[in-house]
């Protein structure tokens, strides 16, 4: 068993990997910035190590100092949570050079699968329907003009070192490919330092549907129960469910098999994500996260799974050992992000001071946050406070549960989404169960008598 892990995180995921840590027995090393030095992680750690000032890149990205932490303090491995360097190939690299092991897959297997053109190729050598579009990266304008008479428009380009929007540009016709192509590879070379960009059809009425896996060292794979992730604002996800609503159970075994057949060709360890966009009854590979997501309480709460206990185990040797009763979903999941943006002015971040925070409990109810009163959010990292998750044999429950634990949240002093989540949960289009990516950005919100509420665009009430 590894002895000793170095968190390479902060917020609320750090806090859950030093959980996991101490169930079983192992060490945990907490970095931090300036910014977090009254942070939770820091302060339930075995040990922590401040590692640079307040941006990212001198502190949470700063590859030499976390390997100097790491040396220091005599740890056996590095988990990177997700974010800052979690499918970074160079520090995966680097960390396999200096003998720590990363609590993850191997820097190869990070690299094919972060390159967004490679990925599809390996999807589609593993059979796994891709969308049709672009074999490998787009060179020129002219390449993309060619896919658009092969497959037709409308079409999209994607940044192939990248995701969350950035360097994406969907395309009506050919007049439309000369500017959406410059535009694409300049956003993507400018976010990701590769300006590299492929090409799909242009999909309508998605789902955004993904799969957890873990394998262990010896390619032992499993599939858990979908997580439908379609509730989106700008590509970021806000609420994920399991399993997915209204999907065929042939819809459902294909998923999982799809997700499991491009694992197993790859040489596999630890946690992954396979994600899909689900079209009618068709579905096509998006892309494999290679590490632990945001949303894996979703599946933790239908599976009785600790999965990052098993990273941390696949990580030490050990084989595989969920039994069979995991991988059928215990009744029904949701989350619900609870961010630091101001909804009702555009999403505005927010920063600063909390004044109070009281969060809900009950049956089936968990909260994943490094919050508390007198916590001051920093205004240099992501919004995320709070991951609020609710549990019940079924969904209708599962939201009923859901409005009465975030109506109980209570949080002063920075804006949150809560008010959101309310919303979404009282519009029956999504009660009903089924919704696409457009979701939201087919609503406004409007404020009646202090509430949020969403209004469709065409006028008509969503709820």
């Amino acid at each position: 068993m590894i002895g000793k892990v170095l968190v390479a995180n902060r917020g609320e995921i750090a806090l859950r990997i030093i959980r996991a840590c101490r169930e079983l027995g192992i060490r945990s090393v907490a970095v931090y910035s300036t910014a977090d030095r009254d942070s939770l992680h820091h302060e339930l750690a075995d040990e922590s190590v401040c590692i640079g000032p307040p941006p990212a890149g001198q502190s949470y990205l700063n590859v030499p100092a976390i390997i100097s932490a790491a040396e220091l303090t005599g740890a056996d491995a590095v988990h990177p949570g997700y974010g800052f360097l979690a499918e970074n190939a160079r520090f995966a690299e680097i960390l396999e050079r200096v003998g720590l092991k990363l609590v993850g897959p191997s820097s190869g297997v990070i690299a094919m699968m972060g390159d967004k053109a490679a990925a599809r190729e390996a999807a589609r050598k593993a059979g796994v329907p891709i969308t049709p579009g672009s074999d490998g990266v787009c060179g020129s304008a002219s390449e993309v003009k060619r896919v658009g008479a092969e497959v037709g428009y409308p079409l999209v380009i994607k940044a192939s070192a990248g995701g969350g929007g950035k360097g994406m540009r969907v395309v009506e016709n050919e007049g439309e490919v000369e500017n959406a192509f410059l535009g694409a590879s300049r956003e993507a070379g400018a976010s990701f330092g590769d300006g590299a960009v492929y090409v799909e059809r242009y999909l309508t009425s998605l789902r955004h549907v993904e799969v957890q896996v873990l394998s262990d060292s010896s390619g032992a794979t499993v599939a858990f129960p979908e997580r439908d992730c379609s509730i989106q604002r700008r590509y970021q996800k806000l609420i994920e469910e399991s399993p997915a609503p209204d999907l065929t159970e042939k819809m459902r075994d294909g998923l999982l098999s799809a997700a499991s057949d491009l694992v197993g060709t790859l040489g596999y360890e630890g946690a992954g994500t396979v994600e899909f966009v689900v079209s009618g009854d068709e579905y096509f590979f998006i892309e494999m996260n290679t590490r632990l997501q945001v949303e894996h309480p979703v599946t933790e709460m239908v599976s009785g799974v600790d999965l990052v206990g098993e990273q941390l185990m696949i990580a030490s040797g050990e084989p595989l050992a969920i039994p069979d009763s995991a991988l059928v979903a215990d009744g029904h999941a949701m989350e619900f992000r609870i961010n630091a943006e101001d909804a009702r002015r555009n999403f505005l971040p927010q920063a600063g001071p909390v004044e109070f925070y009281n969060p809900p409990g009950g049956p089936g109810v968990r909260v994943d946050s490094h919050l508390y009163a007198g916590y001051r959010v920093p205004p240099n990292y992501d919004s995320l406070l709070a991951k609020l998750i609710v549990h019940a044999r079924t969904r209708d429950a599962a939201l009923r549960r859901g409005l009465r634990a975030l109506d109980e949240f209570a949080v002063s002093g920075p804006e949150t989404t809560i008010p959101l989540h309310l919303a979404i949960l009282e519009d029956e289009e999504f009660r009903r169960g089924g919704v696409g990516t457009r979701f939201l950005a087919d609503r406004e919100l409007v404020t009646e008598a202090g509430l949020l509420r969403l209004v469709r665009r065409d006028g008509s009430s969503a709820a």
